[in-house]
């Protein structure tokens, strides 16, 4: 369902190919949204014509759209690349006193935890993976205040830009992001157990054969995001109520149809923020910018 090393390989590839100096890039310098699809859709199957028309209807909002490295993070990617270019604060998710803490209280409670896998390194001790996820939970704290504090657009998306260069505190930050969709589903599965009310969303993650509890979500699928698999849709809704986000996405495929744009939660806080992304498939997500003058008034 996912992307192989070879299909990776070569969008790593058609990444990197502008110029040498953009080795690591893992968002692509923005391109006409049309100019975009019209590369990339020029034949007239019915795939492409809807495809098109799904790229027009994204036109009407967003000039610009940004390739994104399709290496099995580019939802958790694009996600984290579009909030920190628009963030203005620090979420009060990531205010908290106990927050860089987390992995210490998880791991006496869950034994299970210690096998967590982490950048692809097996093996560790319990000690070990707690401090290792929680300098990543510092990272993600640091860079999201250092760029929520810069004021001009352009030094915020340079930030940005060279923050997504850094393949090693990229991925940590990955890291952070996965291990908070684990929090927040440990809370959600309690909070069900419990008789608390929870989305619905939540009963259909741990209605899966392969997720019934979290232990299993960690083994079966949250383990396996960036290397073997990316994130199901399912765990889209999971990413937002971690991030406390509503996440848009334009479904080109979809277009014609209720699905088109999805929100998720689908029904989100009024007090989130937004991010849009945009997919041609549910597998790979890139990024619309630069959003047009008639929207924004």
């Amino acid at each position: 369902m996912y992307r192989d090393a070879e299909e990776i390989e070569r969008e790593k590839i058609l990444l990197c190919e502008t110029s040498s100096s953009e080795h690591k890039l893992s968002v692509a310098p923005e391109i006409d949204i049309m100019e975009y699809c019209r590369k990339e859709w020029r034949g007239n199957t019915p795939v492409a014509k809807r495809m098109r028309k799904g790229y027009e209807a994204v036109a009407q909002k967003f000039a610009s759209i940004r390739r994104v490295r399709g290496d099995n993070y580019c939802a958790l990617r694009a996600t984290l690349f579009q909030a920190l270019s628009q963030a203005t604060q620090l979420p009060s998710w990531l205010q908290s006193e106990d927050f860089t803490m987390l992995p210490e209280n998880l791991l006496s409670k869950y034994d299970w935890i210690k096998q967590w896998q982490l950048k692809q390194k097996l093996g560790r001790k319990m000690g070990e993976i707690s401090d290792e996820i929680k300098d990543y939970l510092i990272l993600l704290r640091k860079k999201w205040k250092s760029i929520s504090e810069i004021k001009g657009p352009t030094e915020k998306q340079e930030a940005c830009d060279k923050l997504f260069k850094n393949e090693e505190e990229e991925y940590s930050l990955y890291e952070a992001l996965k291990f908070l969709m684990l929090n927040t589903a440990i809370e959600l599965y309690n909070d069900d157990k419990n008789g608390r009310r929870v989305p619905v969303f939540s009963w259909l993650l741990f209605a899966r054969d392969t997720s019934s509890n979290p232990r299993q979500l960690m083994h079966n699928h949250l383990n396996h995001i960036g290397h073997s698999g990316g994130l199901e849709q399912v765990e889209m809704f999971l990413l937002a109520y971690a991030l406390q986000y509503t996440i848009q996405v334009y479904r080109l495929y979809k277009y014609s149809t209720d699905e088109f744009i999805t929100l998720y939660p689908n029904d989100p806080e009024e007090d989130w923020p937004v991010v849009t992304l945009i997919t041609e498939d549910d597998r790979h997500y890139n990024i619309p910018v630069r959003m047009c003058q008639e929207t924004m008034l």
